[in-house]
């Protein structure tokens, strides 16, 4: 197993324990932390999959 591959483990860590970011402040937008930080681990979490793909393609 690559040393890369093990990065793909940081967004299931970040949204494994809800009762961390289970709250309402600060929000963004009008949007309560709990929604907004979900989302931004979808854009976080894509942009690590697509770096460990291509360290591990070469």
């Amino acid at each position: 197993m690559s040393p890369w591959a093990l990065l793909l483990v940081l967004p299931y860590l970040a949204l494994c324990f809800p009762s961390l970011y289970n709250r309402m402040t600060p929000d963004l937008m009008g949007f309560p932390f709990f929604y907004w930080y979900q989302l931004a681990w979808v854009i976080i979490a894509s942009a690590i999959m697509l770096f460990v793909y291509r360290k591990l393609k070469s």
